[in-house]
């Protein structure tokens, strides 16, 4: 009996680099003659034709289905969707830009196949076109969040993945509003196969994550599965509260036994400064953590679909 394989690709102006995917995606199902495979691509507020496009492939080819939300609401929610409408036995996460190759699907799918392994995740083992200090921010992010949370997040880790049907229900399940799929990959455990590769630039287009964007991205990453900012400002909290009162101790001692000598007002201001800087990170820490928690519990939708030829698609997910 042949198995089913689900293609979920986020596009965010992908009018260039569409189409070429598309056609490398047909040469690899041309190959893989036990398996079928659909296309399901989701339009995420695209602003050019991308949608247009993606009506155009759906019209000639049976296998493309597309979802398209009534605006932009981000990749994690693209691919939660996908998730959520994927109705393969073997579900993977592509990029349109070409930077995930679709050469690699047949090893990844042989892979699943004949070994114990429940997913299999691919990971650029070089960072080639990418500026140097993009790349260090980077490889610092995936130490930081592996040390400070449980999250098992490789260095170089793509959303590009294949996994089983049973994988992908446990992450449909994990419904949470502020997502951050690399963690939840790696937070829900089953066996995964690391893939490596070398980085592959885009075919065409820009990419659409700035460096703002990914500082963004790897702050709702911690806050999303680690308590540690909350641990370090309760005990900076701690270590201040103590060093402020040998502080007082020390400045009574000084006035009873030396009288009251003049101060100067330059160190006095940058303590003050200091304080306030410190009370206010801390502040902000707590802010995040709130700031989710407020996002949960309106439990909005993560996306909203305004147009798509799969007739059983969830509209609101």
């Amino acid at each position: 009996m042949k198995k089913s394989l689900t293609l979920i690709v986020p596009c965010y102006n992908e009018e260039d680099s569409l189409p070429i995917f598309y056609e490398a995606v047909c040469d690899v199902a041309g190959t893989l003659e036990h398996c079928d495979v659909t296309l399901l691509l989701i339009n995420d507020g695209s602003r050019d034709r991308t949608l247009s496009i993606m009506r155009e492939l759906a019209a000639k080819d049976s296998r493309v289905r597309y979802i398209s939300f009534s605006r932009n609401f981000g990749k994690e929610a693209a691919m939660y969707a996908g998730f959520c409408n994927a109705k393969g036995d073997y579900v993977a996460v592509m990029d349109a830009d070409m930077q995930d190759p679709p050469s690699l699907l047949p090893q990844m799918l042989e892979i699943l196949e004949t070994q114990e392994y429940d997913s299999v995740a691919t990971r650029r083992v070089t960072r080639e076109g990418e500026p140097p200090i993009r790349s260090f921010f980077a490889r610092m992010f995936y130490r930081i969040i592996n040390r400070i949370s449980d999250a098992d997040i490789v260095d170089g880790a793509r959303d590009f993945r294949l996994m089983k049907r049973e994988m992908v229900d446990a992450i449909v399940a994990m419904c949470e509003y502020n997502r951050f799929s690399k963690g939840i990959f790696g937070w829900i455990g089953f066996r995964t196969k690391w893939l490596p590769y070398k980085n592959v630039e885009r075919v065409a287009g820009e990419t659409k994550w700035s460096f703002w964007g990914l500082f963004k991205y790897s702050i709702d990453g911690i806050v999303n599965f680690s308590q540690a900012p909350l641990s370090i400002a309760s005990l900076m909290g701690l270590l201040l509260t103590v060093a402020s009162f040998c502080a007082i101790v020390f400045i009574v001692l000084r006035r009873l036994i030396f009288g009251d000598p003049v101060a100067g007002w330059a160190s006095t201001a940058c303590i003050i400064l200091f304080m306030g800087g410190l009370q206010l990170l801390c502040m902000g820490i707590m802010g995040q953590y709130l700031a989710k928690t407020y996002l949960e519990v309106k439990r909005r939708p993560h996306y909203i679909i305004a147009e798509t030829n799969d007739e059983s698609a969830k509209l609101v997910g």
